[in-house]
């Protein structure tokens, strides 16, 4: 019997260790919560300036008619679209209908008279065709339009301004031009037209550029103009600023650890291409503020700085 029990107080010991063996440690559950990925910025600060942007489209103020002075065929045409010329410049030779019926017939008579009937027609100034009517050997009537030359000095853009913004010309007398390529001109305020357009309500305004470079007519650019400017401003770029549906409210996301980012009212003022000034409330260069992954966290969201 003892030898019975003995066995079995072993086998009941076995049992209980196989039994303790059988069940693993239980993991501890991670249960923090994974953090928005975001990027994060800081103020800025110095001058900034707010600007309005208005089509210009270039323009030559001044052309010239080159009418035929005679009725007659023209001999020779000497110039070609779009080439510059300077005044004085010989562009036409008319050869009177007179002259070409009657030949050589009056040099044959008088060798000494020396007729010919050809007229030359000079520009009156300097500047490109833009058009020509005529070819060589073309019969042309007397008064017939045979060219037009843009004036070069002419060559202005004509900025359309809504009258209500006309005020911003008083401090805006120097004017950036930027063209579709990139390229940017230095205009003035040379004129105004004395009429707007009755529909529209805008007015042109003349502005004259500083360049050598061709440009051509019935290009429209954007006439930059300052509609405001600061000399010492707090600002952040426009990503890191968020509004509601209407833009009645502003607000940043703004960490105050570095895993929790937390709602923080403001009120904007002057708007450029990348920047908003920032009025209210004051910041320090020091604070984090969320620039990407901000959009649509709550008041208060854990983060994951990149």
């Amino acid at each position: 019997m003892m030898k019975q029990a003995a066995i079995f107080l072993f086998c009941f010991a076995l049992a209980a260790i196989t039994a303790c063996d059988s069940h693993p440690d239980t993991a501890v559950e991670d249960t923090s919560e994974a953090g928005v990925p975001v990027t994060i910025t800081s103020i800025s600060t110095g001058p900034m300036t707010e600007n309005i942007e208005l089509n210009a489209t270039s323009s030559f103020q001044l052309k010239t008619y080159i009418k035929a002075n005679t009725t007659g065929y023209l001999q020779a045409v000497n110039v070609y679209i779009g080439e510059y010329i300077s005044k004085g410049q010989e562009i036409f030779v008319i050869k009177t209908k007179e002259a070409e019926a009657l030949g050589n017939t009056i040099n044959a008579l008088d060798s000494s008279f020396r007729f010919t009937g050809l007229l030359h027609i000079k520009s009156p100034g300097s500047g490109y065709v833009s058009t020509l009517t005529y070819k060589k050997g073309d019969y042309v009537q007397d008064g017939e339009q045979l060219a037009v030359i843009s004036d070069k000095n002419s060559f202005a853009f004509l900025l359309d301004i809504p009258y209500e913004l006309k005020s911003y010309l008083n401090s805006n007398k120097n004017i950036v031009i930027k063209l579709p390529d990139g390229t940017r001109l230095n205009g003035y305020v040379a004129s105004s037209m004395p009429s707007v357009d009755p529909v529209a309500q805008t007015q042109s305004i003349v502005i004259k550029v500083n360049t050598d470079q061709q440009i051509p007519e019935g290009l429209i650019a954007k006439a930059v103009l300052v509609k405001e400017a600061k000399e010492n401003t707090i600002s952040l770029p426009k990503e890191a600023v968020l509004t509601n549906e209407t833009q009645t409210s502003f607000w940043i996301m703004k960490l105050t650890d570095s895993v929790t980012a937390v709602r923080v009212p403001v009120k904007k003022g002057l708007e450029n291409g990348s920047m908003v000034e920032i009025l209210s409330p004051a910041f320090s260069v020091n604070d984090k503020i969320l620039l990407t992954g901000n959009y649509g966290l709550s008041d208060t969201a854990k983060v994951s700085v990149k």
